[in-house]
């Protein structure tokens, strides 16, 4: 017992020093994430890229005739293959590292550095998910973004065109707008704008885009002289619900973690697009005679959109609203407007993905406010936040509208934008393609 008293005070010592530095070590020690956050962003993942292949294909291929059905189908998965690689190359370094306020840098050019135990940062204090499953993530981002352009030039470009825009646009449009948007360096970032899951990055961009395509191919042959319809709503129909299905991974993964905040998201894709939904529903009801497939479809895709840049932002009830009247007004700009201008936005992109990105982009702004529902924010002014979202609203137009417009002028001095008029009344299926989309 005397030898252990004796050395009791020299263990305890020794003790404290093994435990404080014990402590050290954890605190030095890098965050290890989470199983139940990564296995959910690998889902959201997995679910976003469903949109696309097979969602938006068939929601687009639904909506064209049937000589374009093949056409459309091949344009989206060409680009998702394309754009795949095109991130992995140099797409996420340019959207994701510092670099400056408009752009990345090229420090992780074809993923240099990025391993198996990298991390990415969530918007929790230490909680990390694998770099991979952040690249990935965006990469969905990415792919889908230039595949919605395609609505809008949809039965009248060449398939070569499509590709080359679709390299220049995601090189020279996307990845800037992304990384002004959602990295910690960029310009509109900094700035204080919200976008929680692509307003501006995806559906303005993409939407603006699509308009100035339309503008410059021109209408399509017999465009207002001839009836146009879908060759299958069914098809459209099963596309857009996977669009929706897909969307809780667009939006509640966009919280990079699971937790409350990610339910949030969640409960508001549910309500947000089926009070937009209703919303075209009554608008179409009223104003046409009769409720159709086609509308009902259409404005939940624009709740979809409107509420994107809101998810884990506002309450459930501000959501409801934002739906209802975000699709009232793509509606009008799908119809209406779309009439009296004249152009050939031949799926509605611009109205539904642009007009509803804009409403959704400053509505958020509003309904953030605690008072309305929302989570609120450090420092919160209701006016200032409508003007800073407006203000982004802008830049996001000048950026993609400006450049998209050069791209096009480029890729028609290269190979052409648009197909020959035989080409075009023969359908893109065959001569572009050599194959139908159906036999009889």
């Amino acid at each position: 017992m005397t030898k252990l008293t004796k050395f009791l005070p020299a263990l305890s010592a020794g003790l404290v020093t093994a435990l404080a530095a014990g402590v050290a070590f954890a605190e030095e020690a890098a965050p290890v994430p989470d199983k139940g956050d990564t296995t959910w962003m690998m889902v959201s993942t997995i679910i976003v890229f469903l949109m696309t292949l097979p969602g938006l294909a068939l929601f687009y291929g639904g909506l064209v005739r049937t000589k374009n059905m093949l056409s459309v189908l091949m344009q989206v998965f060409a680009i998702v293959c394309t754009v795949m690689i095109l991130w992995v190359f140099y797409g996420y370094s340019l959207a994701f590292t510092d670099g400056n306020a408009i752009i990345g840098d090229f420090s992780k050019a074809f993923l240099k550095g990025v391993t198996p135990d990298s991390t990415a940062a969530t918007f929790s204090d230490g909680v990390v998910i694998p770099e991979y499953v952040f690249i990935c993530f965006q990469m969905t981002f990415a792919c889908i973004t230039p595949a919605l352009i395609v609505g809008s030039f949809a039965e009248r470009m060449k398939f070569s065109a499509v590709l080359l825009f679709t390299v220049l646009w995601v090189t020279f449009c996307y990845f800037p707008l992304a990384h002004m948007v959602w990295a910690g360096t960029g310009y509109l970032f900094n700035m204080g704008a919200l976008d929680f899951a692509g307003g501006t990055v995806v559906h303005i961009n993409a939407g603006i885009a699509g308009l100035v395509g339309a503008l410059m191919l021109g209408k399509r042959t017999g465009y207002g002289k001839e009836p146009m319809p879908p060759h299958s709503l069914t098809m459209a129909m099963i596309g857009a619900s996977l669009l929706w299905v897909g969307w809780f991974g667009f939006n509640a993964g966009s919280n990079l973690e699971a937790n409350g905040g990610t339910t949030l998201a969640m409960i508001n894709t549910f309500v947000a697009t089926g009070a937009a939904g209703l919303g075209w529903m009554f608008a179409e009801w009223l104003t046409k005679g009769k409720p159709s497939l086609l509308g009902i479809i259409t404005g939940a895709v624009g709740g979809l959109v409107a509420v994107t840049p809101a998810a884990g932002l506002i309450g459930p009830m501000g959501a409801i609203v934002l739906g209802a009247v975000a699709s009232v007004i793509c509606f009008i700009a799908s119809t209406s407007v779309k009439n009296a201008l004249g152009y050939d936005d031949s799926l509605d992109v611009f109205g539904v993905h642009c007009v509803g990105g804009i409403v959704g982009s400053i509505a958020t702004g509003v309904l953030v406010s605690p008072a309305l529902g929302g989570v609120g924010l450090d420092g919160y002014s209701m006016g200032s936040q409508v003007v800073t979202q407006t203000i982004a609203v802008v830049i996001a137009l000048a950026w993609s509208g400006i450049g998209s417009a050069i791209i096009y002028f480029i890729v028609d001095k290269i190979v052409g934008l648009r197909v020959g008029q035989e080409k075009e009344f023969e359908g893109l299926d065959l001569s572009e393609h050599g194959e139908r989309a159906y036999h009889y």
